[in-house]
Protein backbone atom coordinates (compact mmCIF):
# COMPACT_ATOMS: atom_id res chain seq x y z
CA UNK A 1 0.00 0.00 0.00
CA UNK A 2 1.11 3.61 -1.08
CA UNK A 3 1.13 6.09 1.97
CA UNK A 4 0.00 9.08 1.06
CA UNK A 5 2.14 12.23 1.17
CA UNK A 6 -0.05 14.61 0.15
CA UNK A 7 -3.36 17.12 0.92
CA UNK A 8 -6.39 17.17 -1.35
CA UNK A 9 -9.72 18.84 -1.16
CA UNK A 10 -12.17 18.37 -3.89
CA UNK A 11 -15.79 19.58 -4.92
CA UNK A 12 -18.12 17.14 -5.69
CA UNK A 13 -21.15 18.01 -7.86
CA UNK A 14 -24.25 16.01 -7.93
CA UNK A 15 -28.09 16.42 -9.63
CA UNK A 16 -30.91 14.85 -8.55
CA UNK A 17 -34.04 14.72 -11.33
CA UNK A 18 -37.79 13.62 -9.89
CA UNK A 19 -36.66 12.20 -6.99
CA UNK A 20 -35.91 12.53 -3.08
CA UNK A 21 -32.17 12.54 -2.23
CA UNK A 22 -32.06 13.03 0.76
CA UNK A 23 -35.21 12.74 2.76
CA UNK A 24 -35.46 13.97 6.37
CA UNK A 25 -37.17 11.56 9.02
CA UNK A 26 -38.08 14.71 11.01
CA UNK A 27 -40.13 16.55 8.92
CA UNK A 28 -42.30 13.39 7.31
CA UNK A 29 -39.41 12.25 4.86
CA UNK A 30 -39.43 15.49 3.05
CA UNK A 31 -36.28 16.48 1.11
CA UNK A 32 -34.30 18.18 3.26
CA UNK A 33 -33.85 22.51 2.83
CA UNK A 34 -32.61 25.21 4.40
CA UNK A 35 -35.93 27.17 5.61
CA UNK A 36 -34.58 30.34 4.96
CA UNK A 37 -33.06 30.19 1.46
CA UNK A 38 -34.76 27.10 0.04
CA UNK A 39 -31.91 26.29 -0.96
CA UNK A 40 -31.93 21.61 -0.74
CA UNK A 41 -29.55 19.80 1.74
CA UNK A 42 -27.88 16.02 1.23
CA UNK A 43 -26.19 15.06 4.29
CA UNK A 44 -22.80 13.97 4.55
CA UNK A 45 -24.03 10.83 6.46
CA UNK A 46 -25.97 9.92 3.33
CA UNK A 47 -22.94 10.52 1.31
CA UNK A 48 -20.82 8.60 2.94
CA UNK A 49 -23.21 6.04 3.08
CA UNK A 50 -23.66 5.76 -0.61
CA UNK A 51 -19.73 5.27 -0.36
CA UNK A 52 -19.90 2.57 2.39
CA UNK A 53 -22.42 0.51 0.32
CA UNK A 54 -20.54 0.73 -3.15
CA UNK A 55 -17.40 -0.70 -1.67
CA UNK A 56 -19.40 -3.68 0.15
CA UNK A 57 -20.60 -3.68 -3.43
CA UNK A 58 -17.25 -3.99 -5.23
CA UNK A 59 -15.03 -5.62 -2.38
CA UNK A 60 -17.38 -7.70 -0.57
CA UNK A 61 -15.59 -8.94 2.55
CA UNK A 62 -12.14 -8.77 1.04
CA UNK A 63 -9.69 -8.68 3.79
CA UNK A 64 -9.20 -4.93 4.91
CA UNK A 65 -12.25 -4.19 2.99
CA UNK A 66 -14.80 -4.93 5.33
CA UNK A 67 -17.61 -1.99 6.53
CA UNK A 68 -17.55 -0.89 10.23
CA UNK A 69 -20.68 0.45 9.83
CA UNK A 70 -23.19 -1.80 8.08
CA UNK A 71 -27.02 -2.44 8.05
CA UNK A 72 -28.53 -4.52 11.22
CA UNK A 73 -24.29 -4.48 12.03
CA UNK A 74 -23.92 -5.04 16.05
CA UNK A 75 -20.99 -2.65 16.62
CA UNK A 76 -19.41 -4.04 19.98
CA UNK A 77 -19.57 -7.43 18.55
CA UNK A 78 -17.13 -6.13 15.85
CA UNK A 79 -14.94 -3.92 18.43
CA UNK A 80 -14.93 -7.58 20.28
CA UNK A 81 -13.53 -9.72 17.60
CA UNK A 82 -11.02 -7.45 17.33
CA UNK A 83 -9.43 -8.73 20.60
CA UNK A 84 -9.50 -12.24 19.36
CA UNK A 85 -6.39 -11.18 16.79
CA UNK A 86 -2.98 -12.40 18.05
CA UNK A 87 -1.47 -8.48 17.87
CA UNK A 88 -4.13 -7.72 20.71
CA UNK A 89 -3.98 -10.89 22.24
CA UNK A 90 -0.10 -9.99 22.68
CA UNK A 91 -0.13 -6.58 23.25
CA UNK A 92 0.33 -5.54 27.21
CA UNK A 93 -2.73 -4.52 29.07
CA UNK A 94 -2.14 -0.82 28.68
CA UNK A 95 -1.17 -1.25 25.15
CA UNK A 96 -4.61 -3.43 23.98
CA UNK A 97 -6.92 -0.28 23.29
CA UNK A 98 -3.83 1.06 20.66
CA UNK A 99 -3.48 -2.34 19.35
CA UNK A 100 -7.30 -3.01 18.63
CA UNK A 101 -7.70 0.39 17.04
CA UNK A 102 -5.07 -0.64 14.45
CA UNK A 103 -6.52 -4.24 13.64
CA UNK A 104 -10.19 -2.23 13.59
CA UNK A 105 -8.44 0.18 10.54
CA UNK A 106 -6.72 -2.84 8.88
CA UNK A 107 -9.75 -4.40 9.28
CA UNK A 108 -12.06 -1.57 8.62
CA UNK A 109 -12.34 0.47 4.86
CA UNK A 110 -14.63 2.59 6.37
CA UNK A 111 -12.88 3.28 10.43
CA UNK A 112 -9.66 3.94 8.39
CA UNK A 113 -11.41 6.17 5.94
CA UNK A 114 -14.10 8.10 7.87
CA UNK A 115 -12.72 7.48 11.26
CA UNK A 116 -15.28 5.82 14.41
CA UNK A 117 -16.14 5.87 18.19
CA UNK A 118 -15.19 2.34 19.50
CA UNK A 119 -14.99 2.80 22.89
CA UNK A 120 -18.87 1.70 22.91
CA UNK A 121 -18.24 -1.76 24.36
CA UNK A 122 -16.94 -3.12 28.09
CA UNK A 123 -14.24 -1.13 29.49
CA UNK A 124 -11.34 -4.33 28.87
CA UNK A 125 -12.44 -4.49 25.40
CA UNK A 126 -12.54 -1.01 23.85
CA UNK A 127 -10.90 0.64 20.37
CA UNK A 128 -10.99 3.90 21.52
CA UNK A 129 -11.65 6.49 18.68
CA UNK A 130 -10.47 7.36 15.38
CA UNK A 131 -10.04 10.48 13.56
CA UNK A 132 -10.82 9.97 9.81
CA UNK A 133 -8.26 10.90 7.26
CA UNK A 134 -11.81 11.87 4.77
CA UNK A 135 -14.41 14.62 5.43
CA UNK A 136 -17.02 16.01 3.41
CA UNK A 137 -19.32 18.66 4.01
CA UNK A 138 -23.56 18.62 3.59
CA UNK A 139 -24.44 18.78 -0.35
CA UNK A 140 -26.12 22.31 -1.07
CA UNK A 141 -28.30 23.04 -4.27
CA UNK A 142 -26.63 25.74 -6.27
CA UNK A 143 -30.27 27.00 -6.83
CA UNK A 144 -33.18 27.09 -4.33
CA UNK A 145 -35.27 23.92 -5.08
CA UNK A 146 -38.88 23.11 -5.02
CA UNK A 147 -40.56 20.15 -2.88
CA UNK A 148 -43.25 18.84 -4.79
CA UNK A 149 -45.86 16.27 -3.48
CA UNK A 150 -47.24 13.20 -5.03
CA UNK A 151 -50.62 11.23 -4.01
CA UNK A 152 -49.52 7.53 -5.56
CA UNK A 153 -52.05 4.47 -5.48
CA UNK A 154 -51.73 0.69 -4.64
CA UNK A 155 -54.11 -1.75 -5.84
CA UNK A 156 -53.64 -4.04 -2.75
CA UNK A 157 -54.14 -4.27 0.69
CA UNK A 158 -51.88 -6.11 3.32
CA UNK A 159 -54.54 -7.81 5.38
CA UNK A 160 -58.64 -9.12 4.72
CA UNK A 161 -59.77 -7.09 7.82
CA UNK A 162 -58.36 -4.13 5.36
CA UNK A 163 -59.89 -5.15 2.30
CA UNK A 164 -63.61 -5.88 3.99
CA UNK A 165 -63.51 -2.56 4.94
CA UNK A 166 -63.48 -1.49 1.31
CA UNK A 167 -66.57 -3.82 0.25
CA UNK A 168 -63.43 -5.58 -1.74
CA UNK A 169 -61.94 -2.64 -3.75
CA UNK A 170 -58.24 -3.32 -2.27
CA UNK A 171 -56.75 0.22 -2.90
CA UNK A 172 -54.27 2.49 -0.52
CA UNK A 173 -52.87 5.83 -0.82
CA UNK A 174 -49.65 7.09 -0.71
CA UNK A 175 -47.41 9.98 -0.95
CA UNK A 176 -44.69 10.76 -2.88
CA UNK A 177 -41.83 13.55 -2.29
CA UNK A 178 -39.78 14.58 -5.13
CA UNK A 179 -37.49 17.50 -6.61
CA UNK A 180 -38.41 18.17 -9.85
CA UNK A 181 -34.02 19.12 -10.09
CA UNK A 182 -31.49 19.95 -8.19
CA UNK A 183 -28.03 20.27 -8.38
CA UNK A 184 -26.02 19.65 -5.96
CA UNK A 185 -22.44 20.79 -4.35
CA UNK A 186 -20.51 19.12 -1.47
CA UNK A 187 -17.11 19.42 -0.54
CA UNK A 188 -14.35 17.61 1.07
CA UNK A 189 -11.16 17.03 2.84
CA UNK A 190 -8.21 14.68 2.62
CA UNK A 191 -5.82 15.07 5.61
CA UNK A 192 -2.53 13.00 5.17
CA UNK A 193 -1.23 13.34 8.23
CA UNK A 194 -4.49 11.47 9.76
CA UNK A 195 -4.21 8.81 6.98
CA UNK A 196 -0.94 7.83 7.58
CA UNK A 197 -2.06 7.28 11.55
CA UNK A 198 -5.30 5.37 10.37
CA UNK A 199 -3.46 3.50 7.22
CA UNK A 200 -5.25 5.11 4.60
CA UNK A 201 -3.20 4.19 1.27
CA UNK A 202 -3.57 6.01 -2.26
CA UNK A 203 -5.06 2.90 -2.80
CA UNK A 204 -7.67 3.70 -0.62
CA UNK A 205 -8.32 7.20 -1.80
CA UNK A 206 -8.42 5.86 -5.50
CA UNK A 207 -11.23 3.77 -4.48
CA UNK A 208 -13.07 6.86 -3.07
CA UNK A 209 -12.82 8.92 -6.11
CA UNK A 210 -14.21 5.30 -7.88
CA UNK A 211 -17.12 5.29 -5.03
CA UNK A 212 -18.07 8.81 -5.87
CA UNK A 213 -17.82 8.47 -9.55
CA UNK A 214 -20.16 5.01 -9.78
CA UNK A 215 -21.82 4.72 -6.22
CA UNK A 216 -25.26 6.07 -7.87
CA UNK A 217 -25.23 3.62 -10.35
CA UNK A 218 -25.21 0.97 -7.66
CA UNK A 219 -27.62 2.46 -5.16
CA UNK A 220 -30.77 2.94 -7.47
CA UNK A 221 -34.14 3.66 -5.94
CA UNK A 222 -37.64 4.92 -7.18
CA UNK A 223 -37.61 7.47 -4.63
CA UNK A 224 -34.65 9.14 -5.15
CA UNK A 225 -35.49 9.19 -8.97
CA UNK A 226 -32.35 10.25 -11.32
CA UNK A 227 -29.25 11.04 -9.22
CA UNK A 228 -25.87 11.39 -11.48
CA UNK A 229 -22.50 12.39 -10.26
CA UNK A 230 -21.62 15.31 -12.61
CA UNK A 231 -18.18 16.45 -11.60
CA UNK A 232 -15.57 15.15 -9.13
CA UNK A 233 -12.93 18.41 -8.84
CA UNK A 234 -9.52 17.34 -6.86
CA UNK A 235 -7.10 19.92 -5.77
CA UNK A 236 -4.02 17.63 -5.25
CA UNK A 237 -1.54 19.98 -3.07
CA UNK A 238 2.62 19.95 -3.35
CA UNK A 239 2.95 18.65 0.51
CA UNK A 240 1.13 17.16 3.36
CA UNK A 241 0.38 20.22 4.96
CA UNK A 242 -0.71 21.73 1.89
CA UNK A 243 -0.08 24.94 0.11
CA UNK A 244 -3.40 27.08 0.08
CA UNK A 245 -6.59 27.45 2.03
CA UNK A 246 -9.12 25.15 1.05
CA UNK A 247 -11.50 27.93 1.10
CA UNK A 248 -9.43 29.96 -2.27
CA UNK A 249 -9.23 26.23 -4.02
CA UNK A 250 -13.11 25.92 -3.85
CA UNK A 251 -13.21 29.96 -4.99
CA UNK A 252 -11.75 29.08 -8.23
CA UNK A 253 -14.52 26.49 -9.22
CA UNK A 254 -17.67 28.63 -10.13
CA UNK A 255 -21.25 27.28 -11.03
CA UNK A 256 -23.13 29.92 -13.07
CA UNK A 257 -27.03 29.72 -13.98
CA UNK A 258 -27.20 29.75 -17.80
CA UNK A 259 -30.46 31.75 -18.04
CA UNK A 260 -31.54 32.87 -15.24
CA UNK A 261 -35.15 33.63 -15.79
CA UNK A 262 -35.50 29.81 -17.23
CA UNK A 263 -37.02 27.26 -14.44
CA UNK A 264 -33.86 24.57 -14.19
CA UNK A 265 -34.82 21.35 -15.05
CA UNK A 266 -31.30 19.77 -16.38
CA UNK A 267 -27.36 19.81 -15.83
CA UNK A 268 -27.17 21.70 -19.30
CA UNK A 269 -28.79 24.91 -17.73
CA UNK A 270 -25.24 25.32 -15.79
CA UNK A 271 -22.19 26.27 -16.42
CA UNK A 272 -18.97 25.07 -14.36
CA UNK A 273 -16.17 27.18 -14.91
CA UNK A 274 -12.33 26.42 -13.42
CA UNK A 275 -10.21 29.30 -12.92
CA UNK A 276 -6.86 27.59 -13.59
CA UNK A 277 -5.12 30.72 -13.99
CA UNK A 278 -5.42 31.75 -10.47
CA UNK A 279 -4.12 28.36 -8.91
CA UNK A 280 -2.30 29.07 -6.37
CA UNK A 281 1.62 28.02 -6.87
CA UNK A 282 2.14 23.78 -5.97
CA UNK A 283 -1.38 22.66 -6.08
CA UNK A 284 -3.15 20.73 -8.92
CA UNK A 285 -6.51 21.02 -10.02
CA UNK A 286 -6.76 16.74 -11.51
CA UNK A 287 -10.74 16.19 -12.92
CA UNK A 288 -11.40 12.83 -11.81
CA UNK A 289 -15.35 12.87 -13.49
Amino acid sequence: MSKINNRYDFIYIFDVQDGNPNGDPDSGNLPRMDAETGEGLVSDVCLKRKIRNYVQVVKGCAEGYDIFIKEKAVLNKAIEGAYEDERVKNAKEADKTDAARDVMCRRYFDVRTFGAVMSTGEKTKNAGQVRGPIQLTFGRSVSPIISQEHSITRMAVASDKESDKQAGGNRTIGRKSTVPYGLYVARGFVSANLAQQTGFSEEDLDLVWEALSNMFDCDRSAARGLMSARRLIVFKHGSVLGNAPANKLFDLVSIEQIDKEKTNRSFADYRIVIDRDNCPANVEIIEVI
